[in-house]
């Protein structure tokens, strides 16, 4: 087995863990994702609790992942998605939360650039599968 065969195995096996900023105005909601993300390894570099803050975050921070509450104050979580979407020319991946489970809301995240949406209470394989798969994508456009 050469080197390069050994990497793509363990590649296969382990996901990149991602840089990843947590949005939610509920600072429980943050508590829990970010313990989730980092107890699976990957960098939570941020957190915020509004679309302020997390613009804030993009502009110093190097994040590969947002995942973003759908339903916050002043600004909603599509909205700072698609302001986040014209701020850099780096394209970030995107998951929205919500407990609105309507489906216009899902449509309207997804349509508007979302890699997945998760409902609110989540679980947290839910949640890490959503995270994973978000990296094994990222993985391979390397």
């Amino acid at each position: 087995m050469t080197p390069n065969n050994a990497s793509n195995e363990l590649n296969q096996t382990s996901p990149l863990k991602l840089k990843i900023a947590v949005v939610d105005d509920s600072s429980f909601s943050r508590k829990t994702m970010i313990e989730i993300l980092e107890e699976d390894g990957h960098i939570v570099v941020g957190e915020a609790s509004n679309a302020e803050m997390a613009i804030q975050i993009a502009h110093t921070t190097n994040v590969d992942l947002f995942i973003i509450d759908v339903v916050m104050p002043e600004v909603s979580g599509i909205e700072l998605m698609n302001a986040l979407k014209e701020y850099k020319k780096k394209s970030f991946a995107y998951i929205l939360i919500s407990s609105l489970n309507v489906e216009s809301v899902i449509i309207d995240a997804i349509s508007g650039g979302a890699q997945d949406f998760i409902s609110k209470p989540f679980d947290k394989n839910d949640l890490l599968s959503s995270v994973n798969k978000i990296a094994q994508n990222i993985e391979s456009d390397k």
